[in-house]
């Protein structure tokens, strides 16, 4: 079984403008009209032929079947707004607007109805909101499906609106939260992670403030902590990583609880062989470790390659995987804290070689088997079950400990 720590499978959703029934509840709430709705999913459509479609024809990467077909039993599955982070009527590094976290909860509720609509039994699929969910999905073959966030910004544009909806979210199942992303808009500031550009251009073109957490950004780890949804500081920058693990020290000493209580996940990272500020270096590596957290290793050339080497066929890729692997375990004493984290999906074109598809993530699994026999299966599932499984049972204690309290 192979746990994917960061997965767009909502992503292929955005091609089509949202179902009569969804429209006429949003534009009570954006008053846009539904030519723009229609403008926006023709233009996604578009950028996703080019930017990540294999090729022009070969469609999206991810789909139940794909997912079935490659041993992924446990999907991270990320929600992303693309025009929420690149709004076209903001200025650039603007706070966020309120009207991004209920797009993103449409999106949210239009996953489901579609796992729903092709698994009406649930027979392949379920939803997991608790860790009983993510149990019975493992005891059945099923896929557990955890819903995720990619991007701060879709929190809320003040504190009092991130608290809410930030426990919202805990409510709908979420798992994590990836804080920052590739352009800043107030909550945290962002690693480069276009590949078109180098890190010293991205930052001459895209100027970021000299922070990391904003007080936004810092309401929302906090409110991350308060209910249990895993904070994801891949994309961060330096700042921001600094910021977020001072602020998790200070928010565990309130608590009295030990930092291993709260895990923090890079879903779609690596160690930093080059030079790319957004993989990990050794300090932020152990700082994840500390927390008995885990790294997703990303299926993207530009980021899992650098530093390494490109190469063609899946010998390259399982090799390129394996030198990350064994980096991160020699920095953290074991195995227990590197995955999957694959982004397919997720506009990373080129993908590592032989893995085009969600399908061929079941590529990795013999060859990690024959080099790590003993710690495979925590390799490719258990690193990541553990530490959503761990966030999902401390919120069902907490709340029915809030339960007898009332």
């Amino acid at each position: 079984m192979i746990a994917d720590l960061h997965c767009h499978y909502p992503m292929h959703l955005l091609e089509h403008a949202p179902p009569s029934e969804t429209y006429d509840r949003m534009v009570r709430v954006r008053r846009r009209p539904r030519w723009l709705e229609k403008l926006r999913a023709l233009v996604f459509r578009l950028a996703a032929r080019g930017f990540n479609y294999r090729d022009h024809a070969s469609g999206w990467r991810v789909d139940l079947d794909r997912l079935e077909k490659g041993k992924v039993r446990l999907v991270l599955s990320v929600l992303y707004e693309p025009f929420a982070e690149i709004d076209l009527d903001e200025l650039p590094n603007s706070d966020p607007e309120d009207g991004y976290f209920s797009d993103l909860v449409d999106h949210l509720d239009r996953v489901e109805k579609e796992l729903s609509q092709i698994d009406p039994d649930q027979r392949r699929h379920l939803v997991a909101r608790s860790e009983a969910d993510l149990a019975a999905a493992a005891d059945t073959g099923r896929i557990a499906f955890v819903h995720c966030v990619e991007g701060g910004f879709h929190l809320g544009r003040t504190n009092a609106a991130i608290t809410k909806n930030v426990a919202e979210l805990a409510r709908r199942g979420v798992g994590y939260v990836t804080v920052a992303h590739l352009f800043y808009r107030g909550i945290a500031t962002n690693a480069p992670a276009l590949p078109m550009f180098s890190d010293r251009t991205y930052n001459r073109i895209f100027c970021q403030p000299h922070k990391g957490l904003t007080e936004l950004g810092r309401e929302a780890v906090r409110a991350m902590y308060e209910n249990r949804i895993l904070i994801d500081v891949s994309h961060m920058s330096a700042e921001a990583l600094d910021d977020t693990f001072d602020l998790l020290k200070e928010l565990d000493s309130e608590h009295g609880a030990e930092p291993t209580t709260f895990p923090v996940v890079a879903t779609h990272a690596g160690h930093r062989f080059g030079n790319q500020a957004y993989m990990l270096d050794r300090r932020n590596i152990e700082r994840i470790v500390a927390r008995d957290g885990v790294i997703g290793l990303i299926m993207a050339r530009h980021q899992l390659q650098d530093g390494i080497g490109d190469g063609e066929g899946i010998d390259h890729t399982v090799a390129t995987v394996r030198r990350h692997i064994d980096r991160i375990r020699e920095i953290a004493g074991s195995h227990a804290h590197v995955g999957i984290g694959s982004d397919l999906d997720g506009f990373i074109k080129p993908t590592m070689s032989g893995i085009e598809f969600a399908d061929d993530l079941g590529k990795l699994e013999a060859p990690l088997r024959a080099a790590y026999p003993q710690d495979a299966d925590a390799i490719l599932f258990g690193n990541g079950h553990r530490v959503v499984a761990r966030v999902l049972g401390q919120r069902e204690e907490r709340v029915r400990r809030e339960r007898v309290r009332a």
